[in-house]
């Protein structure tokens, strides 16, 4: 029989493989962001058409997460990862090679889908992990994924100033990715899942309960900016200031660069003030970042704002992920799907308005227009504490 420190031992020497894992990830889908406005150009797509067509991120992403946990629970966490981070990788590559709008939509449909049950089954590991072992590791492993980030948009953007096509750029990603899940997720061992109230019994699918809602108001700011700043950042760079393309595209390193360098230090300071401290005061810096980007008129104080919301928003996923996860009222990764598939509900329409809006009324109204949810998110972070503290 297992014991609980032969389980202890096997989480703590989980925690370095995990965090592999969230660079990975990361590493194997961060390009595509770079090269949206190629890909966006070689199809000859306006804003408004790319944002429908976009549309089938939201979507994959809802149906995969319908039945992520009973996948997890079934199938395991590691042999999830193993092979979905190679397949991760040839999503991205399939949105190079997408020769039609429809094809385009497919692409980003097959590649959410993917991106959601590796999401879910690398939280939950994580989770799992961070329990065993009694030290938070959440959002140091998220602050590896914006590193992985930082990382895949940097060499995009080296590939853009050089003229390297997309496909080819993105094709080189595959085999890489393939020998680091065989390295680094073959060898990991899972750790034990969180003790819950419901027992052996399970659901086909993860809906959200009352305290997953609230923990969604919260992350729906987030959310929201960083799917604004990863998919229109350069291109509101390239529409609002006659600058060269390489400059245009820093937007992303100084975003992913804030949410790393936010997400290594979280810890520490989260376990020192509490979530729900920390989280008001980087949402009220979020938006200040979002009246800069607005009201910028220069590249540079554009690329300020832009650090200043990646900051804002570092801590919106990994604390969301963390409180939704430790609820223990079902299995964590019930609650983890349940959390990440009703925010991408309510963001199903996003990327269509968002290039409706930029089509309509300006592409610095695509930010403007988050602002609200900004201040919405200011007065749900009450609901990240402990539910005796609130």
């Amino acid at each position: 029989m297992t014991t609980a420190a032969t389980v202890r031992e096997t989480a703590v020497r989980s925690r370095n493989s995990i965090k592999l894992v969230f660079l990975v990830h990361a590493l194997a889908t961060g390009s595509m962001f770079t090269r949206i406005p190629d890909i966006q150009l070689g199809l000859g797509l306006d804003e408004g058409t790319l944002g429908a067509v976009m549309i089938g991120q939201p979507i994959g992403a809802i149906l995969m997460f319908l039945v992520a946990s009973r996948i997890v629970e079934r199938v395991g966490t590691r042999w999830l990862l193993v092979a979905g981070l190679p397949l991760l990788a040839v999503g991205v590559l399939s949105m190079a090679l997408a020769p039609s709008p429809a094809a385009l939509f497919a692409a980003f449909f097959g590649f959410s889908a993917l991106f959601a049950i590796t999401n879910v089954a690398m939280n939950v590991e994580a989770d799992r992990v961070e329990a065993a072992t009694d030290k938070r590791l959440m959002n140091t492993c998220h602050g590896l994924w914006s590193i992985g980030q930082l990382a895949a948009v940097s060499i995009g953007a080296v590939a853009r100033g050089l003229d390297v096509p997309p496909a080819i750029h993105f094709g080189l990603f595959v085999p890489l990715t393939l020998l680091a899940a065989l390295l680094v997720v073959l060898p990991m061992r899972e750790a034990q899942a969180r003790a819950h109230s419901q027992g052996a019994r399970r659901t086909l699918m993860a809906f959200p309960t009352l305290a997953m809602l609230m923990l969604v108001g919260f992350a729906l700011a987030g959310a929201l900016l960083e799917a604004a700043s990863r998919n229109w950042s350069v291109i509101y760079m390239r529409d609002s200031f006659s600058a060269p393309d390489w400059v245009d595209t820093l937007t992303l390193p100084a975003f992913v660069g804030a949410t790393a360098l936010g997400r290594f230090f979280a810890d520490g300071v989260i376990a020192r003030f509490g979530p729900a401290r920390v989280a008001r005061l980087l949402a009220i810096v979020a938006l200040v970042g979002v009246v800069v980007i607005v009201t910028a008129p220069i590249p540079e104080v554009a690329l300020f704002g832009f650090l200043l919301v990646g900051l804002g928003v570092c801590v919106s996923f990994p604390l969301t992920t963390s409180a939704a996860a430790q609820l223990g009222d079902r299995p964590s990764s019930e609650n983890v799907a349940a959390l990440t598939m009703t925010t991408q509900i309510v963001l199903l329409g996003a990327p269509a308005l968002l290039g409706a809006v930029a089509e309509t009324f300006g592409i610095r109204m695509t930010f403007a227009i988050v602002a609200p949810m900004v201040l919405l998110s200011i007065w749900l972070a009450r609901y990240l504490a402990p539910q005796q503290e609130r």
